[in-house]
């Protein structure tokens, strides 16, 4: 599975690379939550997407309610989740073990899921790795190209898996 062709119907393109805004995101989403709730027909992305909503209740409702949805602010200050980043992250996650991209990330994201006891947990763990890098290279604390990035991002989930939680 990869996003491919019918992804970039979904989302903006800028250079080729997908780069959907803050509206293409939560759209989809809450199209996503509302075509399993009617039992419509829904895109490969789209099954991967329920899953993970499924896997959180919280957010459930949350998406039913589109209007606040679209509209909802997740400042850290607010300490409240940001539930269109956390279930991006999941998708990145799962695209990431379905092509093995970087190199050796799905055997890394399945020892994690056997150390943890679950795939739930394990792509939480795996999140934090995500997260960081993302900040890291964000503020500039990282080389800019992808290699070094992705060295970074491999270590940190290495380090996860051998400590069990850093």
């Amino acid at each position: 599975m990869t996003f491919g062709a019918s992804t970039s119907k979904l989302f903006s393109e800028k250079n080729g690379m997908l780069q959907p805004t803050r509206e293409e995101v939560r759209r989809f989403f809450c199209d996503a939550w509302r075509k399993h709730r009617a039992g419509a027909n829904e895109s490969p992305l789209e099954r991967i997407a329920i899953a993970c909503i499924l896997e959180h209740p919280e957010y459930q409702q949350f998406l039913d309610d589109v209007e606040r949805a679209m509209v909802a602010d997740f400042p850290v200050e607010g300490g409240r989740e940001n539930p269109f980043l956390h279930l991006s992250m999941h998708l990145s996650l799962e695209e990431q073990v379905s092509i093995d991209q970087p190199p050796g990330v799905r055997a890394l994201l399945e020892a994690l899921q056997a150390r943890f006891g679950d795939r739930h947990a394990a792509a939480h763990e795996a999140m934090e790795c995500l997260g960081e890098i993302v900040w890291r290279a964000q503020r500039g604390s990282l080389p800019s190209e992808m290699p070094a990035i992705n060295d970074a991002y491999i270590e940190c989930l290495r380090r996860r898996l051998g400590r069990g939680i850093p």
